[in-house]
Formats: structure tokens, sequence, C-alpha cells
């Protein structure tokens, strides 16, 4: 069998197209041993057990033909806490950081606020905003009663309290006659035509990816639903693509009149509508 070093060194030969080789095996050795990386780097000169190397080989497979990380592992990290995630949901991303720090921003001054977020997936944003704001009221919308169980897990998990609910976008609050302080929502946002060519689209669920013609379809949808879920000045916020901030920000105005303002990510790239009712 080899040793620790050995497997990791003909593992990341075999990544040739993953621009992380070396941390995907790291990531991934660690999984199998259970140890963090500090202990690979010192004892790597200690031989794997068959099983070990086995479990290990198997993984570099998964990874060789593009699956993600975090649907080997099983989970994604997020913000502060930790999430389950499957290919039923998409995977968590450090943008969507920036949107949870705004929305919590925004509500430091009302911690019993009511907040949902549309299309909730893993239920990232709604789980880590109760968390952080445990006086708060929080719903998770989704279509995917997949998703919601994934979301679920984690609510249970990460101890919080969020109420979810199956269907399209804001039409369960409508019905429930539920009036929110803030609206959270990374919905679907590329292009159709775009997917194809996507890694993305090759693991991650198409009906968390897939926005329609301009990639706006669902925002447009939601638009139309907001006034009757939101409370006098209740704040919105909305993931976009890196390109669809002026069209986001003229949508707003023709749907409700307002002004959007957009907030760009580390990269300079626009990443949130954000505005007021």
């Amino acid at each position: 069998m080899p040793t620790i070093r050995e497997a990791l060194t003909h593992a990341k030969s075999q990544l040739t197209k993953s621009d992380t080789a070396s941390l995907d095996t790291q990531v991934l050795m660690c999984f199998v041993l259970d140890v963090d990386r500090s202990h690979l780097f010192a004892h790597d000169d200690e031989m794997l057990t068959v099983e070990q190397n086995n479990h290990f080989d198997a993984l570099i497979q998964r990874r060789i033909y593009g699956e993600p990380i975090a649907y080997i592992l099983g989970k994604q990290g997020f913000y502060d806490l930790e999430f389950i995630v499957t290919p039923d949901v998409l995977i968590p991303r450090p943008e969507t950081e920036l949107l949870l720090e705004e929305a919590m921003r925004l509500m430091v001054d009302k911690p019993d606020c009511v907040v949902v977020d549309i299309g909730t997936g893993s239920g990232a944003l709604a789980v880590t905003f109760a968390k952080h704001t445990p006086q708060s009221t929080v719903y998770g919308v989704d279509l995917s009663e997949k998703a919601l169980q994934i979301a679920q897990k984690n609510i249970d998990t990460n101890n919080t309290t969020v109420t979810t609910f199956h269907g399209n976008l804001a039409q369960p609050l409508i019905d429930n006659h539920i009036k929110v302080d803030l609206v959270m929502a990374n919905l679907p946002y590329i292009r159709h035509d775009e997917m194809p060519q996507l890694a993305v689209s090759k693991h991650e669920p198409h009906m968390a990816l897939d926005g329609g013609g301009d990639g706006l379809d669902f925002i447009r949808d939601l638009l139309t639903q907001l006034p009757q879920i939101c409370h006098q000045n209740a704040w919105i916020l909305l993931e976009i693509g890196a390109e669809q901030g002026d069209s986001l920000k003229a949508l707003v105005n023709e749907y409700l009149g307002v002004p959007c303002d957009i907030l760009q990510d580390y990269a300079k790239l626009d990443r949130i509508g954000r505005f007021q009712l």
C-alpha cells in the first residue's frame, strides 16, 4: 500500500482538469482519514490501509469525472456554518455570503423582523440568518420538495427555527397572508442558451440555474408578487449574474417604480440588487 504522500502525488497526477488538484486531493484524503490537513504533512510517510486506499481511489475517480467536492463530501461551509448538500440543491457559494451580510446589516435594528428566503435550496441563507438573528421569524420557500428535505435537515442540524413552504416563489406566503420585512432570493439567473456550455450545469440542479431567455424570468415573476407579501419599507435583496445589473434596475423601475442599487462582489462584478418598497 502507498504512503499518504505517494497516494496524494499519484492522485494529483490524475486530476489534470482541476485547477485545484493539490487542494482537492488533500481535502479528500482528510475526509478518508478523518484528520485535518496538518496531519497529512506531519505524517505523510504513514501507510494507508487497503480500505483507506480503495476509498480514496473511489473518491478521486468521482473528482476526475468533474463531480464537485461538496457533493463528494456531502457538505459545504457557508459563512460560519456547515450545510448538508446533495445534487438536489445548489452548492452554496461565497458570493451569496455578501447577500447574507447585507441582510443582517439591514435588519440590525429590527431583531424581531420577518424574513423570507425564496428559492431556499439547502437553506443556507435562511438558516444562517436565523442562527445570527434568533429573535427573527424566518421562512424558506422552494419549488423542489427534495431541496426542502435537505433544507429541513440543515435547519435541524444547525438548531435553528425556519418554517419551510413548498411552492412557486412567494405564492405560499400570499396564500397564508404572510407579510415580511425582508426578502432574500438567490433565484436561477443563468441564460438558457448558456447552460450547455457551463461546467456547473453538468452536476448541479438545472432548476436552480436556468433563468430562461435572458436569465431573469424568475425575477420578473417575483417582482409581480412582492407587493402582496411586503410590509411598508420592506427590503429586497436579489442575487444576479455579473452582467445583469442594468437589466434588473430597469425591471424594478418598470414593475415597481422604485430605484434599485446594485452591489458588487469582491471581483467588482454585479452581484446583488437591493431596493425598498
